[in-house]
């Protein structure tokens, strides 16, 4: 049985520009990091209601065939599709599609961040109704 995920993994090839902009972003530093000494090749936040494992592995150890990975896009709840998007763009991700009425209360926005990793944000009223029973 699913029981939602556990650990979203996103690959970057400069896993110190990645560090640095994930903690941006995500407002603070990752709280594990493999190795604990020489160079980062894992890093890891919790974030989220759920807190929701983000992980970011050095491109050099993904498992693609093809060396580049099929297109899955994670769409992150947010409260404001807007304002999270125009964040992400002033950090620099670039825009892939703006934010997007989905009807019935579903917003989507997309963007790649500066490492080719495809981010999506949405407000998802079902999402909403969860979080209110678990609060």
């Amino acid at each position: 049985m699913f029981h939602g995920p556990a650990t979203l993994n996103l690959y970057a090839s400069d896993m110190n520009a990645a560090i640095a902009w994930y903690t941006e972003l995500l407002g603070g530093p990752p709280y594990f990091l493999r190795p604990e000494g020489g160079p980062t090749a894992y890093a890891e936040w919790r974030i989220g209601d759920l807190e929701t494992e983000v992980g970011i592995i050095d491109a050099a150890y993904a498992p693609y065939p093809t060396g580049t990975p099929a297109g899955l896009v994670v769409n992150w709840a947010v409260d404001d599709v807007d304002d999270a998007y125009r964040r992400l763009l002033d950090l620099g991700a670039v825009s892939i599609e703006p934010p997007t009425a989905r009807g019935e209360g579903f917003v989507t926005a997309t963007v790649a961040d500066p490492f080719g990793n495809v981010l999506g944000v949405m407000t998802n009223p079902h999402y909403r109704e969860m979080r209110g029973r678990i609060s």
